[in-house]
């Protein structure tokens, strides 16, 4: 049985980027073992649906390659070969616990050949430019301090016109949802951890990141800054979740 963690994380506001990712690394660390059956238990499932919506917008056009960043246990990797029946998918997690739950679930879906999962730096990826069709996040830009930085690293790597896309919780603009969605953060998912997860403030954690994620106008912006074109935002289940799409320019 997994031993019991009683830890307190301060605010993502109160602590510097050092600080953050090693945080972000501690807290990933001790929660995998029921990492998969909570995302799946406190978002209603719904997380499987956001996952779903994603892969349907990929396109495969030249390299039918796939980079998943902050891939976690798979989730997104399965979703997407399984989806789209021509491509290979790198997976890239810097928590290696993480990454060792999703290489089983690979084993077990019989997915090995297709699809391979390794240590790495959101902010120092491991290929060489122009590799991939795709790269995407799904749930892992909020943990990341230098969100700029990981976004010229996911255009790097993918080719003239291909995808970066990212899948991210924030706090809902939708006026009659908000004060109940504001409950659930901060009173009943917390709650709901202290019973089922070894590590509940792990889920203070998440509530806080929540909170304090930029809206979805301004993380436009800022993948617009970091050199992204043509960028679409999709909301997703009254907007707690957004799937934000754009593409690499031409010529870069």
């Amino acid at each position: 049985m997994e031993k019991r963690i009683s830890k307190a994380y301060p605010s993502v506001r109160e602590v510097t980027e050092h600080e953050r990712v090693g945080m972000v690394k501690d807290i990933f660390s001790t929660i995998t073992s029921r990492y998969d059956f909570l995302n799946h238990f406190l978002s209603l499932r719904r997380d499987i649906a956001w996952r779903r919506f994603t892969v349907k917008k990929m396109r495969f056009p030249r390299t039918r390659r796939f980079l998943d960043i902050a891939c976690g246990t798979g989730d997104l990797a399965i979703e997407a070969v399984h989806r789209h029946r021509e491509i290979r998918v790198h997976g890239v997690d810097f928590v290696q616990a993480m990454i060792d739950v999703g290489k089983k679930k690979v084993d077990r879906a019989g997915l090995s050949d297709r699809i391979t999962l390794a240590s790495g730096d959101a902010l120092h990826l491991p290929f060489r430019d122009n590799t991939f069709d795709v790269a995407a996040m799904a749930f892992g830009i909020r943990n990341i301090p230098d969100r700029k930085g990981a976004l010229r690293e996911m255009a790097r790597v993918v080719v003239p016109g291909g995808q970066i896309m990212i899948l991210e919780m924030t706090f809902t603009r939708n006026r009659l949802f908000r004060a109940a969605y504001n409950i659930y953060l901060n009173r009943i998912l917390p709650g709901l951890a202290r019973r089922f997860s070894a590590n509940p403030g792990a889920y203070h954690y998440l509530a806080d990141s929540i909170m304090n994620f930029p809206t979805p106008d301004q993380f436009t912006a800022l993948m617009e800054e970091s050199g992204i074109e043509a960028m679409d935002a999709y909301p997703l289940t009254l907007g707690v979740t957004y799937l934000h799409v754009g593409v690499k320019p031409n010529g870069r």
